[in-house]
């Protein structure tokens, strides 16, 4: 008698894990449309295409025209920002290289 309500448990449980699949799946066939961009976004191969005449400074993000991001490039090459110390360099160097090892030997404590 155990085993009939069992089985019959087994099978409700099925069907409830098949029908509640089916719909999900179900639902689901709507959102593949939803998925394309809209039809106003411009596609990307026309926009590779298109002469970038204006640009971003890289210190603050501020809009340049190309001329003035050229002569911002050409300062930034002449003036390049200052080095790190060679204390500070080593440091970082010694962290990365614990942190490999640590990668390696998880057991190491240093």
């Amino acid at each position: 008698m155990g085993r009939i309500k069992a089985r019959k448990a087994v099978k409700i449980l099925g069907l409830i894990v098949i029908i509640a699949t089916f719909i999900v799946l179900n639902g689901n066939w709507g959102s593949m449309v939803i998925a394309l961009p809209p039809p106003e976004d411009t596609p990307e191969e026309i926009l590779r295409t298109k002469i970038i005449i204006e640009a971003r400074s890289p210190i603050d993000g501020s809009f340049l025209t190309a001329a003035e991001y050229i002569q911002l490039q050409a300062q930034l090459q002449e003036a390049p920002p200052p080095k790190l110390d060679p204390k500070i360099r080593e440091q970082i160097f010694l962290l990365r290289l614990r942190k490999t090892l640590l990668q390696f030997f998880p057991f190491l404590n240093f």
